[in-house]
Formats: structure tokens, sequence, C-alpha cells
């Protein structure tokens, strides 16, 4: 099939593709003209598949992200599943009376990573998918990682609240529910908003 663009970043290029019938996503990074051709294939072979194992890592841990099809590090493509779903960004924007329910749900799917000490990287409303069985689903794990500390996890829940308040901040208690449900479903949680207020005091004085 014609390959269809349907995201371009400044990492990578999001391709809506097929695989063996299957409709399917393939993420391309292409190669970088200003490092060595060398230095550029090594790095985004390295990019690759950490985002590889992350997913992998999040999909152990039970939270909905794409199941990875099949992998060319020859050209640095990822073809994985395509989740098929609204965008949560969109929904909030569009159905705000939605988002008591939709906030509990990613406050519980954050907590799941977290306990799994896994940190997506980029919290955004723009990388959760809400399927049509009502399912959260994640995707983007490019600046994800594991095996992460509390530090790591408060940095990942600051960027959560620093995106909701930029896009969402005309949803009341919005961010509220988020961490309610991430108190209820995280076992250290209490450690992770302390540093998530470290990390805020921090912003404040540089």
């Amino acid at each position: 099939m014609d390959y269809q663009e349907i995201s371009r970043g400044a990492e990578a290029i999001i391709y809506l593709s097929e695989y063996h019938g299957r409709d399917a996503i393939l993420k391309v990074r292409p190669p970088k003209k200003y490092r060595h051709p060398d230095l550029d294939l090594q790095l985004r072979n390295s990019r690759t598949k950490n985002e590889i194992r992350v997913i992998r890592s999040a999909r152990a841990a039970g939270v909905r992200s794409p199941v990875i099809y099949d992998v060319d590090l020859s050209n640095s493509c990822i073809i994985m599943e395509h989740l098929k779903g609204l965008k949560v960004k969109d929904i909030l924007d569009e159905h705000p009376s939605e988002a008591k329910e939709i906030c509990a749900k990613i406050g519980e799917i954050v907590a799941k990573l977290h306990n799994n000490k896994i940190c997506h990287g980029d919290l955004t409303t723009s990388n959760m998918i809400l399927d049509d069985d009502g399912i959260l689903c994640m995707i983007d794990f490019s600046l994800g990682d594991t095996t992460v500390d509390i530090e790591e996890m408060g940095v990942d829940l600051h960027l959560l609240e620093r995106a909701f308040t930029s896009a969402h901040s005309d949803i009341d208690g919005a961010y509220e529910t988020i961490i309610d449900s991430y108190r209820k479903n995280m076992r250290n949680a209490q450690a992770v908003l302390e540093r998530v207020e470290n990390i805020r005091s921090r912003g404040r004085y540089t």
C-alpha cells in the first residue's frame, strides 16, 4: 500500500501502513545529514531499540500500548499496531464533561507505569488514545525509560501537570482528579508527589 504520512516530528515521521493485511503504524527515524553517517545510524538505532524496550515493558505492566509487529534497524523503523480511537486531547477539548472519568483513568495508567519503574517521558493528552472499548492507551514512548527512580517519576508527573495547565486549564479539577487516582494506585505515591513539589520549586528559583 502507499504510505500515508500522518505525523512528523523533530526525530521521526509516522505513517499509516499495513502489515500482513492489518492496519499498522510505521515509525521511521530518518537520517540527519549534519551527523556522521556511522554515528547517526548508531543514535537512531539506539533510540529505536529503547522505544521498543519501553513499549514492551509497558505492555508487560498491563498498560495498553502498541504491539510491535516488526523492526528494521537498517532503516531505524518500527512497524506496530495501529491503535484506533480518539486522542484524549480532542475528547477533553470537545467533551469536557467526560474529564473526570478520563482523568481517573490517566492517574491509574501512570501509576501502573511508575509502579513498574517505567516513565513515559512525554505525558501529554496527545499521546493518549481512548479506544472504542473505553480503554486508555499510551503511544509514543520515544522519550521513555525503564528502571527509573523517584526523580524521573517526579519529572514525568510534573510534565503532565504542565501539559494540563497549558492545554486544559479551563477544565476545573482535571489534574487533581489524576492525582487522586494516582495516589490510590501508586504504591509510593507520596514520595513521588513530594519530588514533584521539589521540582516545581526548583523551577521557580532558576
